[in-house]
């Protein structure tokens, strides 16, 4: 049974700590989500900084960015054959042996900021009536959650890459392979890439078919991008305790 969308910041807290009490810590769908968690806290404490109209477009930006992860989600649960390719990868891979856990958070960030958030934006403007070419002060709103996900990116490379847990995941995974994935992120590139991209998408409203193939394009792209980001990273020791 699908679940209903959030409708509120606190509601889709409380969809993804359910996600994240759904498998073990080692999953990948639930990798992402505690990621995705931390970072929608953080939103919460930003609206309470915004003047009321740069609230309210970060509030309804962020809650129609959760429900296309979560419809994608649902939609992969049920067999559905509208699953955005964007996330097949983590969805299909999300139990795949020898993939580290920051592999799977910034391979869910890939899917969800490159492919979902262009359209959350365009939906957010629609629906408030905004025109995205002149929403300089929405602009400003969605940049300083630019700031909040670095923060929070930082944390999560901490959490993986020092410590008790990094000294684990050198021993099981490759460390250039990690260090590959490093490279290959960057969240704030990519917002920058998703605005430009929603932007786009707002311009070719007047043509549909021109705006779905884009989106079309876009989404196989960053599944593309994702399977990359998921190839295992395990060792040589790993390989063989796999064998044995």
């Amino acid at each position: 049974m699908t679940a209903p969308l959030p409708d509120s910041v606190p509601t889709v807290i409380a969809r993804l700590r359910e996600i994240e009490g759904s498998g073990p810590r080692s999953d990948g769908v639930v990798c992402f989500a505690r990621l995705y968690r931390e970072v929608t806290e953080g939103v919460g404490a930003v609206l309470e900084q915004q003047s009321a109209a740069g609230a309210r477009f970060l509030e309804r930006l962020d809650v129609g960015f959760a429900g296309l992860f979560f419809s994608a989600l649902d939609a992969y649960e049920q067999g559905a054959a509208t699953v955005p390719s964007a996330w097949v990868p983590l969805f299909a891979y999300r139990s795949r042996r020898g993939v580290a856990p920051l592999q799977f958070a910034l391979a869910g960030m890939n899917a969800h900021i490159n492919r979902d958030l262009p359209v959350a934006l365009v939906a957010s403007c629609k629906e408030l009536g905004l025109d995205i070419f002149g929403a300089a002060p929405d602009h400003a709103a969605f940049e300083r959650v630019d700031v909040l996900l670095g923060q929070v990116e930082q944390r999560v490379k901490g959490f993986y890459l020092t410590g008790w847990a990094a000294r684990v995941d050198r021993v099981l995974h490759r460390i250039h392979r990690l260090d590959d994935v490093i490279a290959m992120w960057d969240v704030s590139r990519a917002r920058d890439a998703a605005w430009t991209n929603g932007r786009t998408l707002w311009g070719l409203r007047a043509s549909p078919e021109l705006a779905a193939d884009f989106l079309t394009a876009l989404d196989r792209m960053v599944g593309l991008g994702s399977r990359g980001l998921l190839l295992p990273a395990d060792s040589l020791l790993q390989k063989v305790a796999r064998m044995v």
